[in-house]
């Protein structure tokens, strides 16, 4: 089974309803309760989703949702060491910065799952939008 990273803009899509990108962030998140692959995500992660939906909900309903989402996703741990490989990186956005090192030292992520792939170029493990890793899984 694959394990995957899922970046902001995923959750964001899903939970937003962007379209068209809606679309392929729900059958991801389906993928991944149907354990045909495993999801993590990191702290900043939610605190991202959190800010970004609290603008458009009550706490308490951006709260249910998250702790529905945490049922089937695994929150990867975050320390020093990932925030400094971070910073020495010559990643241009620090936070898709924190986010692949915290992929790449965690040994259990197999591929980040973003829309912006763009800003992964330096990354040593595949990088997928949601909708070529999808592809991967049929």
């Amino acid at each position: 089974m694959k394990s995957v990273l899922l970046d902001t803009d995923v959750l964001l899509d899903f939970y937003l309803d962007r379209k068209p990108f809606s679309d392929d962030s729900l059958q991801l998140l389906l993928k991944c309760e149907q354990k045909q692959c495993r999801a993590f995500i990191t702290p900043l992660i939610v605190a991202n989703t959190y800010y970004i939906l609290r603008r458009h909900a009550t706490h308490n309903f951006v709260v249910e949702r998250l702790q529905i989402l945490l049922n089937t996703i695994t929150v990867l741990t975050m320390d020093q060491k990932q925030v400094f490989a971070a910073l020495d990186s010559k990643f241009t956005d620090f936070e898709d910065a924190l986010q692949y090192f915290y992929a790449i030292q965690s040994n259990k992520v197999d591929a980040i799952i973003t829309r912006n792939t763009k800003d992964f170029k330096q990354s040593k493990i595949p990088v997928f939008s949601p909708q070529e890793f999808l592809a991967t899984l049929s």
